[in-house]
């Protein structure tokens, strides 16, 4: 466990020292003030410029959904990044040879991230969101985005090489998240061709509120972190 912890504060102090890492930290506090602020003021200005009941309000729950990712992806984006330096660096082998080892590492850098984000989320979406949401779809809304966020990590740790690649392989790997935009406008079953992302499932949960609709946003999330897992291990 020391060494895990270890493990954790050389990556947070790798963060502060990059200060496009340690930005990103706080985009969700950030982005959460446009979200509850800004998006309800734009609401309210363009029904007054068209006269029309309502325009963006409809899609508040997508907002909160669409909120509730971030924090988790920015907090694992981080890990990743830091892991691409250090490979780049070529000191992320000599861990693998501590008493850390591989497992330990990755729990440090992928486990305690997003335990992390977990609270956070858990902490921010009350307090920005734009709709009534129970605890019970918070705390799921909090896992769903926590595991989305170690998706985009482990994509991001397999398909990039180095730091350079993996600043643009996030940007791509963060569209998955708009599997949850589907159901709000695709009413038709073709919307199911995109079922296998789990963001798909979050968003049906929250748009029918049908919080068992989680439950194969949970399952599909395993699997994809399994397999990426398992690459990301057999690359390195």
């Amino acid at each position: 466990m020391k060494a895990i912890r270890l493990n954790f504060c050389q990556m947070a102090a790798t963060m502060r020292r990059d200060m496009i890492l340690f930005a990103s930290c706080l985009a969700p506090i950030l982005a959460g003030f446009f979200f509850r602020f800004a998006i309800p003021l734009l609401e309210a200005a363009l029904t007054g410029g068209f006269h029309i009941m309502a325009i963006i309000s409809p899609y508040y729950k997508l907002v909160d959904i669409l909120y509730a990712m971030p924090p988790s992806t920015m907090f694992c984006f981080v890990s990743a990044m830091v892991s691409l330096e250090e490979k780049d660096e070529k000191t992320a082998v000599y861990l693998f040879i501590t008493l850390l080892r591989k497992t330990g590492d990755i729990f440090a850098r992928f486990g305690v991230p997003s335990v992390i984000a977990f609270l956070a989320t858990i902490i921010l979406l009350p307090v920005f969101k734009l709709t009534a949401l129970s605890p019970i779809t918070i705390l799921l809304l909090s896992a769903g985005g926590t595991l989305q966020g170690m998706i985009v990590a482990l994509l991001v740790l397999t398909i990039s090489s180095n730091k350079l690649e993996g600043m643009a392989v996030t940007k791509l790997s963060t569209l998955t998240i708009f599997g949850a935009v589907i159901p709000f406008f695709i009413k038709s079953d073709i919307q199911y061709v995109i079922s296998p992302l789990p963001s798909f499932w979050i968003g049906k949960a929250i748009l029918e509120n049908i919080p068992l609709y989680m439950l194969p946003a949970f399952v599909l999330s395993a699997m994809w972190i399994c397999f990426l897992l398992k690459q990301y291990l057999r690359k390195i």
